[in-house]
């Protein structure tokens, strides 16, 4: 199964043994993730990504992280945000006696949650993309609001924003075009912002066994 695609995947898991840690992940980081994995060598690190379209349905995340965590063998850690559990994650996280990656979604911790949070009380009428989000547009964004059936909702759900800010972790044209098309599809105006990892690179970094 691809890693971007929703659903779940094993795919660049390395084998388990001594000294390894599990990371139990929203899908929508598994191509970050493994990108990281193969620039860095962390092969010690275990990828095991849940379905991305629990973004969808934020209530379910605690429970399916809880349930991946007390299945697994040796350390943890999560790379989920809070991702609108309203805090629930970080309780069960601490619950369970393992740590999760900080901030309140990714793209919090993609910019670097403290600059993200400098500027955050000027950009709340923005609307933000990551190199998935872009690619995953249709099938994340557009039909889920029901936008491919009622295109008239389009203003409803966005009129309050002013601008699309793609958060580019990676230099991509095609992504770039793809990017600026959704703005235009979402008839906002059009920002462009290299952010690379941030803080996932940073906090993978420091799982060193």
């Amino acid at each position: 199964m691809r890693p971007d695609d929703g659903r779940l995947s094993d795919e660049g898991l390395a084998p388990e043994g001594a000294g390894r840690v599990r990371l139990i992940a929203c899908g929508a980081l598994a191509h970050e993730i493994l990108a990281l994995k193969r620039a860095n060598g962390w092969e010690y690190l275990d990828l095991q990504c849940l379905p991305a379209n629990l973004h969808l349905r934020p209530e379910k995340i605690v429970e399916a992280v809880e349930a991946a965590v007390r299945a697994a063998d040796g350390p943890v850690f999560v790379v989920y945000a809070d991702c609108g559990t309203g805090g629930a994650l970080e309780r069960k996280c601490r619950e369970l006696g393992v740590e999760m990656i900080e901030g309140p979604h990714c793209y919090s911790f993609f910019e670097g949650n403290a600059a993200f949070a400098a500027h955050a009380d000027d950009e709340f009428t923005a609307f933000y993309l990551t190199d998935f989000l872009v690619r995953q547009f249709e099938a994340f964004v557009w039909r889920p609001m029901g936008l491919d059936r009622h295109p008239e909702l389009r203003d409803m759900y966005f009129g309050h924003y002013t601008k699309l800010v793609y958060q580019a972790q990676t230099e991509d044209p095609a992504l770039d075009a793809k990017a600026q098309d959704c703005a235009a599809r979402l008839g906002l105006a059009y920002e462009r912002r290299f952010t690379g990892y941030g803080d996932l690179s940073v906090r993978l970094a420091e799982l060193r066994p």
